[in-house]
C-alpha cells in the first residue's frame, strides 16, 4: 500500500511520498507474485539492474586503478571475497608454525623410517572378494601411478592373513579397492607393520580412457604435491599419503601427483608438464597497430598441463589405530552424521 501524508506548508509531502513509493517498490519480490509472466519479467528486471550495478561498480574500481597508477600512487587494495574456507569455523588443531610438540612427535611417528628415506616404500594393491568390472581397469591405472606397486588377488584370504603375508615380505603399505555395484566406491590405506589405517570414500571416478586428450604416464618417479593439510589430522593424513610416494622424485620426468584438499574432500589429480616460452609483442603507445614497428618482442614463460588420469575424490571416513580390525580396533576419528551440523566446520 501507497502511504499518503497531507502537504505540509514547506511543500515537503510530495518528497515523502515519493521515498514511501520507492520504499514499497524495493520490497516487491518476484517470489510474492502470484502471475507467472509479471513475476517472469520482474525478475528479468532485477537481473538486469544488479547487471547493470556490478557493471559500473568494476568500470568505477579500475578507473580508480587506472587514476593510481598514472598518479604514480599505489592502486586500492583488493577486496577479499567472502568464502566458505576464509570464513571456517576456528580450530584449535590447526598446526602453526612454531608448534614445537608436532614437529617433535613428527619424528616418532609411524611414517618417519620411510619419509626419512631409510625404507623404500613398496606397495601391495588387492581388491574386495568381490571385485566390478572397472575395479581391475583403475587398479591397472593406480600402478601406473604408484612407483614400487604390486597387484595381488584377493582370492578368498582375510584381510588380517594379507596383512601378515605383506609384513613378511616387507610391504610397506596395502592399498584395498573396495567396489560396490560394479563400482569403485571406497579405498583401504594400511600402514605397515603397526598402522595406522584410513578408510577413505571413492567418488567421481574417471578413467584414463574417458579423459579428453589425456596423456600416458613414463616410468619416471613422480613429484608429490600436497595441499590444505593444516589440522593436526590433516597432517597426519597427509603423511600417511606422503609415506606411497618415493622421496626422491625424478624431475627429468615432468610428472606431478596432486592431492588437493578443499572442505575435506581430497581431489587426486595426475599430469605432465612443461615449460614452454611465448612471445608476446606489447605496442609502445596505444595508437600503433599490431603490424608497427613500435613493436617489442617480449619472451613470457607458460606451463602446459596433460592429464594422465585417473582422476577421483577422496572422502575420509575412519582413522584406526594399528592395523585393519573390525572387532577389537581403537580408532583416532571416525565421521558421524552429527559433525555435519555446519557447512564451515573442517577437520582435514
Amino acid at each position: 500500500m501507497v502511504v499518503k501524508r497531507k502537504r505540509n506548508d514547506s511543500g515537503g509531502g510530495d518528497e515523502e511520498e515519493l521515498e514511501a513509493k520507492q520504499f514499497t517498490k524495493k520490497e516487491i519480490l518476484p517470489s510474492t507474485i502470484k502471475n507467472k509472466d509479471k513475476r517472469s519479467e520482474v525478475h528479468a528486471k532485477l537481473k538486469q539492474q544488479k547487471k547493470l550495478e556490478k557493471r559500473k561498480k568494476v568500470k568505477a574500481r579500475d578507473a580508480a586503478i587506472s587514476r593510481a597508477l598514472e598518479l604514480g600512487e599505489e592502486p586500492p587494495a583488493k577486496k577479499i571475497p567472502r568464502t566458505i574456507e576464509n570464513t571456517r569455523e576456528v580450530d584449535e588443531t590447526v598446526c602453526m608454525a612454531d608448534d614445537e610438540e608436532l614437529y617433535a612427535g613428527i619424528d616418532a611417528d609411524e611414517f618417519s623410517s620411510t619419509l626419512k628415506r631409510e625404507t623404500t616404500p613398496k606397495i601391495l594393491i588387492t581388491t574386495c572378494r568381490f571385485h566390478s568390472s572397472r575395479g581391475p581397469a583403475f587398479i591397472s591405472e593406480l600402478l601406473s601411478v604408484i612407483p614400487n606397486a604390486h597387484y595381488y588377488k584377493r582370492g578368498t584370504y582375510d584381510l588380517k592373513k594379507i596383512v601378515e603375508y605383506a609384513n613378511k615380505k616387507e610391504f610397506t603399505s596395502i592399498i584395498v579397492v573396495h567396489t560396490n555395484r560394479r563400482e569403485p566406491d571406497a579405498l583401504l590405506f594400511i600402514n605397515l607393520p603397526e598402522g595406522p589405517t584410513a578408510h577413505f570414500k571413492l567418488s567421481n571416478l574417471v578413467l584414463r580412457k574417458d579423459i579428453k586428450n589425456h596423456g600416458n604416464p613414463t616410468s619416471h618417479e613422480p613429484e608429490l604435491v600436497l595441499t590444505n593439510f593444516t589440522t593436526r589430522l590433516g597432517h597426519r593424513i597427509g603423511r600417511l599419503i606422503q609415506s606411497i610416494f618415493p622421496q626422491e622424485p625424478n624431475f627429468r620426468g615432468r610428472r606431478v601427483v596432486t592431492f588437493h584438499n578443499q572442505r575435506d574432500f581430497i581431489f587426486f589429480r595426475h599430469h605432465r608438464y612443461i615449460f614452454d616460452s611465448k612471445e608476446t609483442k606489447q605496442a609502445e603507445s596505444k595508437g600503433k597497430s599490431k603490424d608497427a614497428k613500435g613493436e617489442v618482442p617480449q619472451q613470457k614463460v607458460i606451463a602446459r598441463l596433460q592429464e594422465c588420469g585417473p582422476r577421483f575424490t577422496l572422502k575420509l571416513t575412519s582413522l584406526q589405530h594399528g592395523t585393519f580390525d573390525t572387532k577389537g580396533g581403537e580408532y583416532e576419528w571416525v565421521h558421524k552424521p552429527e559433525m555435519d551440523t555446519s557447512r564451515r566446520r573442517f577437520f582435514l
